[in-house]
Order: structure tokens, then sequence, then C-alpha cells
């Protein structure tokens, strides 16, 4: 259930960004049981890490401070709503709901009189419709090779891990 304390943190952690060198203004909590279990604000150009927006380093700081990848049962609360890499990373973790403050169109507003020098461009739109898309429908040219080899380790990888 929505707490609105949650979401004034995150946008407490985005507001850092007018004050901290390299950081853009994504801010976010993940939330269990009612308490903080990890924190983030982009740190993408501090970090030269394309995937340290706010959501994905205050889903690192939950696994960290929770010793596990699996997140089931978490909430996260965001600055703005998120991009695709965060909402795959989200995924891949488990968060079971998400809160959000900004639309993705209201940050592209924001920014939308930024140059290249200012803020590097995100296109939405092509993560949006890349992100779901087959390797052969997407816009990057994409080619498999030794496929065979590397399905080899995985099934090698996943027989010594499964339990007997």
């Amino acid at each position: 259930m929505y707490e609105e304390r949650f979401m004034r943190r995150a946008i407490e952690l985005s507001a850092e960004a007018m004050t901290r060198p390299k950081t853009e203004p994504f801010g976010c909590v993940v939330v269990e049981d009612g308490a903080i279990v990890g924190e983030g604000l982009n740190h993408s150009l501090a970090n030269l890490d394309p995937t340290s927006h706010g959501e994905v380093e205050a889903i690192r700081d939950a696994c960290r401070r929770l010793g596990r990848v699996d997140l089931t049962g978490c909430e996260l609360y965001t600055s703005c709503e998120p991009c695709a890499l965060c909402v795959a990373t989200m995924n891949i973790v488990g968060i079971s709901r998400l809160y959000y403050a900004a639309s993705m169109d209201d940050a592209g507003k924001a920014f939308d009189r930024l140059g290249r020098a200012e803020r590097h461009p995100i296109d939405v739109d092509l993560l949006r419709s890349e992100a779901g898309a087959t390797v052969d429908r997407r816009a990057t040219p994409a080619e498999q090779h030794l496929g065979e080899d590397a399905t080899r380790i995985l099934s090698k990888w996943a027989s010594a891990r499964k339990a007997d």
C-alpha cells in the first residue's frame, strides 16, 4: 500500500543531484515490510556507468543489505517513471509494486532544452519498442555466433546446480 513518506524520500534523493556533481535527478527507494531497505540516486556520469540509474542503484543497495537477489514482496518508489532498463531490472529481482512521481513525458519536457553536452539524449520511444522486441526485430543489428558452445556451458551450469 502506498505511503507518501517513501515517495518523499525518493524525491528528496533526486534533489541531491542539485548539490552532487555528476549526478542526475532520479532518486529511488526499495521498501520491504514498511522499511527502506535500499536507496539510489542516478550516478551514471559519476561512475561512467550507463546502468547506474536511481532504480538500479536502489535495487543493488537493497540486494547487498538483504544478502539476496530476490526482492519479491518489495515495493519500489521512484521520483520518475522508470525506463526500460530499470523495468527489466525490477522484473529480474521480483519487485512486487511500483510507485512513481513524474512521468517520462514530464521528464522529457523538463529536459527538452538540454543539449547533448548537458545530458546524453535518450529516445524513450525507441527504448520502449526495443525492450520487448525479439533480437531479430530490434533496431540494432545483431548476429548469433557459437550458440551451441555457449548453450552447452549454460546446460552444464544448470545441471550442476540442480538438486538431486
